[in-house]
């Protein structure tokens, strides 16, 4: 499926230069190939913003079914910005009520930063609400990742998270609980997927509110799940979209925070060091926490030297569970079409809207 570069957002000049294919608007009309028009709710803060966006943008990309594939990236209007990254999003996001006017195929909703116990007291709570509410009536699929899976279940389910003794942080095997879901079709049986969460919601949660798992680990827990209705909500609670180097950066986040003096140091990310790397962080932490005590010039982080040794473990297995949920919301979304037509109704504007 390639993705049409039906906008100048920075994303799809940036896949194209490292390979994936990215088709030019002008050529993507002239096909007589089927849309799907996909949304990506980015609740990121303005450091993750844009690597989010590329991440989803990423994994949509790596699907080979033969359709045109519109990202249309657009937040809520609920952060305080920068001044640059909300030049960004004016520049290159799209308006949510214009997107719910117009209408989407399927809608991705990216996780967020928690900063409050109870969601509903997070500044994002409401106008996420409003997406979801609009989303469970008006599109064929939509993939919540992380705390938006948290705040569906709260939402839909009335279960709340459950705050974890310990950041759940790392790289987890997992197995497939249901084999004969389609969207688990041809993966890996057993699988790696990254975990970074303060909460959860737990497997007895998920089976309690009749969603079915189709991935769990015993260190991590539920990665994939999916509503009872087999594929209008699925839910994940690992990060498939990650890149390689996501832990290490966040890691690298956590390490500034406790030199500056404002937490203790970190301890690595579940089985994502290799034993080289973790001896190269200690011997980088001796150095640094003795020179910030002495109040010398820090060392720099070798982050050249670490991204060096990192293993991605999870990509392909990420983008067969996303070439499968595109399958078949391609596959749903043409039969509606199909019946729409059937009855008389404008395919591209379902609910009649003006």
């Amino acid at each position: 499926m390639p993705i049409v570069a039906h906008s100048a957002l920075p994303t799809f000049s940036r896949l194209r230069a490292e390979g994936n294919e990215i088709l030019e608007l002008e050529r993507a009309q002239k096909q007589d190939i089927r849309e799907l028009h996909i949304g990506l709710l980015n609740m990121m803060p303005d450091a993750a913003l844009q690597a989010t966006e590329r991440q989803f943008i990423r994994l949509v990309g790596a699907s080979n079914r033969i359709a045109q594939l519109y990202i249309h990236p657009f937040t809520v209007d609920a952060h305080v910005r920068s001044a640059d990254a909300q030049s960004y999003i004016e520049s290159y996001y799209d308006d949510f009520a214009t997107l719910a006017n117009e209408g989407l195929d399927a809608l991705i909703i990216t996780g967020a930063n928690p900063i409050q116990r109870d969601m509903s007291d997070e500044v994002f709570w409401g106008p996420l609400t409003e997406v979801l509410s609009w989303a469970r009536e008006s599109v064929c699929s939509v993939i919540c990742s992380c705390l938006a899976t948290h705040a569906d279940f709260k939402i839909t389910y009335d279960l709340e998270r459950i705050r974890l003794p310990e950041k759940c942080w790392g790289v987890y095997s997992h197995k497939v609980c249901e084999r004969d879901h389609p969207l688990v079709d041809n993966i890996n049986t057993n699988f790696n997927a990254p975990h970074s969460r303060l909460y959860e919601i737990s497997a007895q949660q998920f089976r309690d509110s009749g969603t079915v798992v189709l991935a769990e680990s015993e260190k991590a827990g539920v990665h994939l799940a999916v509503s009872s209705d087999g594929l209008r909500f699925v839910y994940f609670q690992g990060h498939p979209e990650y890149d390689a180097t996501s832990l290490m950066k966040e890691y690298r986040r956590e390490v500034d925070r406790a030199i500056s003096g404002t937490r203790s140091y970190p301890p690595f990310p579940s089985s994502y060091f290799a034993v080289e790397t973790r001896d190269l962080l200690d011997t980088y932490q001796e150095d640094a926490m003795t020179a910030a005590a002495a109040g010398s010039s820090v060392p720099v982080f070798p982050q050249e030297e670490v991204e060096n040794l990192l293993e991605n473990t999870w990509a392909d297995t990420g983008k067969a569970i996303f070439n499968n949920w595109l399958g078949l919301v391609y596959q749903l979304t043409h039969a509606d079409r199909r019946r729409l037509f059937m009855e008389g109704v404008d395919p591209h504007n379902p609910l009649g809207t003006s």
